[in-house]
């Protein structure tokens, strides 16, 4: 992927004050200039907004999403310079089938000709290996300031992990872990979410995208994050595995897309102390 007060005294006295005629002050100096108070003051006090871009429900392609990313990554930078600060912005949304390559890519984890490709191939500059993205998975794209939050890409990747290690455990009764020297969730040997990233100047972008009702096949044309010998999972899937077991049905694919769509906003909120506030746009044309 193509993520202090001081105790009173407990013997009390009354101190007598002086009048505002007896009080000897010192002399007002003229202001000669004030720091100008940035838009942002308020929320570093509290908790900081960011701009929740909602579309988890739609296709966005990933030709139009990659550019889109990059145009608010320019922007909060420019955002730096003028105001010292600048807002996160969090992207939610499906893509129409697609491959995506990292800066780590090789063309020997594509088990086809690239001539003639199953679907569109983008070669991007996130890290990592080769994924595949469609209908089903739901991709966030955190464009957010790092130094607000750790300037540290390794806490960063672990943060984006926690959501979905989070989301699955809450929503799902799943137990989801890290696996020593890789990256992304893992429900036993199956990889249910791959993160790859791109960090200029401490804003990030790119991010993660978690299998929920995804068809799995077109995994089997690539290697998946160019790991061998693991395979690839999703909610739904597994989900089905437990129901079985149970004797339980699972819920529509509908369903299982909106639960699982609401408790990530709500864990990366938690995660990353920031409150989600959604903006309307218009999607970037091609």
């Amino acid at each position: 992927m193509a993520m202090t007060f001081l105790p009173s005294n407990s013997s009390s006295s009354v101190l007598a004050c002086p009048s505002l005629t007896q009080l000897k002050l010192p002399p007002r100096k003229t202001l000669i200039w004030r720091k100008p108070v940035s838009r942002f003051s308020a929320i570093h006090a509290q908790q900081r907004i960011c701009e929740l871009i909602d579309l988890h429900n739609q296709q966005i392609p990933y030709e139009v999403a990659w550019p889109w990313q990059k145009e608010l990554v320019r922007e909060k930078k420019a955002q730096m310079e003028e105001e010292g600060d600048c807002t996160d912005t969090l992207i939610v949304l499906q893509h129409p089938p697609v491959y995506t390559l990292g800066t780590g890519s090789s063309e020997d984890n594509l088990n086809f000709d690239i001539d003639n490709a199953p679907f569109d191939i983008f070669k991007t500059e996130r890290g990592g290996e080769v994924t595949y993205h469609g209908p089903g998975q739901l991709v966030m794209y955190p464009i957010i300031n790092l130094r607000n939050h750790k300037m540290d890409l390794h806490w960063y990747l672990r943060s984006l992990e926690e959501i979905i290690i989070r989301v699955l455990s809450s929503t799902f009764s799943i137990k989801a872990s890290r696996i020593e020297g890789l990256t992304g969730v893992w429900v036993g040997n199956r990889k249910v979410a791959a993160v790859g990233i791109r960090v200029s100047q401490w804003i990030t972008y790119h991010g993660f995208a978690l299998n929920v009702t995804t068809d799995l096949t077109p995994f089997n044309w690539i290697v998946p994050c160019g790991i061998r010998d693991r395979e690839v999972g999703s909610i739904k899937g597994l989900l089905q595995e437990l129901g079985s077991f149970m004797g339980e049905e699972t819920a529509d694919d509908a369903t299982l897309i909106h639960n699982t769509h609401k408790s990530l906003v709500q864990e990366f909120s938690h995660v990353f102390q920031l409150e989600c506030l959604h903006k309307t746009i218009s999607v970037p044309e091609l």
